[in-house]
């Protein structure tokens, strides 16, 4: 079995913690193989060290992979071409996604809120996420109960795609909530996803829906906030859109409902008000994101601008990753992509990602 898969299982893999190893280990068979002493050289503490060595004695190779194969789950990593894009940008990006479904490339958007939600807050869920899944965004949620699971259904009524992000395993029998575990097939069945960095047989806990939440932003362009009270889970995902520097839209709610304080409150912060959907397709640039211009219809100037639009498109990449990509040096993507901007050929989105902008 794959080792990196199988690293996956281990509940305090990060990113940074398996850099760490492939920074001393030549691969992850000698990881598999390293004692006490050995492993101290890849910096992890060694509490998480022993942690390590009594799981990899006790871990079944055998019975991961079978449920692996019965439940028709994948485990990819950020080297894996499936994996999100945009996740890659996080701050805490996941180690791996276990995935049931297909993950769509496009532009994505996360449509959160509350579980006990008001008639108007349906109705605007189905007119707004009908409108965007009709023009071709990917609807991005929590399959919880509420505005979630209406996101979700919603898409699909309109043969949208829409991926599921939970706190649990994604095997049919975590589910969580159990109640969506119909919900979830059809998502599937319509070509959509259920994703989850925990593994198959994971539970939730009110650990794991916080951090599920930092997917649901990451995977997006925007964070549209329906309904939420004061305190609330959708409210912690439209913080980690913010702390990665993506939109983050709101509703605005009539103030005597429970509801309205959070979408109001973030409107007060600094979110984009909206009442429509043209209102999301503007202010993520996806007026004509069914005749959007590709790539060949820019034509470059320079050897070095060829070069970047092979890889550049309106889904945001990090200069890093296009000067990863191109195999430029990276004054020269820098400078090719300050001349690009200047020509209004591209745009920079924040945080150094950057889109085509026409």
């Amino acid at each position: 079995m794959d080792k990196q898969i199988l690293l996956s299982y281990f509940p305090k893999i990060t990113v940074n913690r398996y850099q760490q190893l492939l920074a001393v280990f030549y691969s992850l068979d000698e990881v598999w193989k390293a004692n006490l002493e050995e492993l101290k050289k890849s910096k992890w503490n060694e509490e998480i060290i022993t942690e390590f060595i009594n799981w990899r004695k006790k871990i079944d190779e055998d019975k991961i992979q079978k449920i692996l194969d019965i439940e028709n789950i994948r485990c990819i990593t950020k080297d894996n071409p499936e994996y999100p894009e945009l996740l890659k940008n996080i701050y805490d990006p996941p180690f791996c996604l276990f995935v049931r479904g297909k993950i769509k490339k496009g532009f994505n958007l996360a449509v959160v809120g509350t579980r006990k939600y008001t008639p108007y807050g349906k109705q605007v869920t189905e007119e707004l996420v009908s409108e965007l899944a009709l023009q071709g965004v990917n609807i991005i949620s929590g399959l919880a109960f509420g505005i979630d699971g209406i996101a979700h259904s919603v898409t699909i009524s309109h043969h949208g795609h829409t991926v599921a992000v939970l706190g649990s395993g994604i095997n049919k029998s975590h589910i969580y909530p159990s109640v969506h575990s119909g919900l979830s097939e059809k998502i599937i069945e319509m070509d959509g996803a259920i994703i989850s960095e925990y593994p198959p047989g994971a539970l939730p806990s009110k650990f794991t829906f916080p951090r599920r939440n930092r997917i649901i932003a990451g995977m997006s362009l925007g964070t549209l906030v329906i309904e939420a009270p004061e305190k609330s889970g959708a409210l912690i995902t439209a913080e980690c859109a913010l702390n990665d520097g993506r939109e983050v839209f709101a509703i605005p709610q009539n103030i005597t409902s429970h509801t309205a304080v959070g979408p109001n409150n973030l409107i007060k912060m600094g979110a984009k008000m909206v009442t429509s959907a043209k209102d999301i397709l503007e202010a993520l640039n996806l007026q004509d994101i069914e005749k959007y211009v590709t790539n060949k219809q820019i034509l470059p100037e320079s050897p070095a601008e060829a070069r970047l639009l092979e890889y550049l498109s309106r889904q945001p990449l990090h200069v890093d990753e296009l000067t990863k990509k191109s195999k430029l040096p990276s004054p020269e993507v820098n400078a090719t992509l300050t001349m690009m901007e200047m020509k209004g050929k591209v745009r920079n989105v924040g945080n150094m990602n950057y889109v085509l902008s026409r």
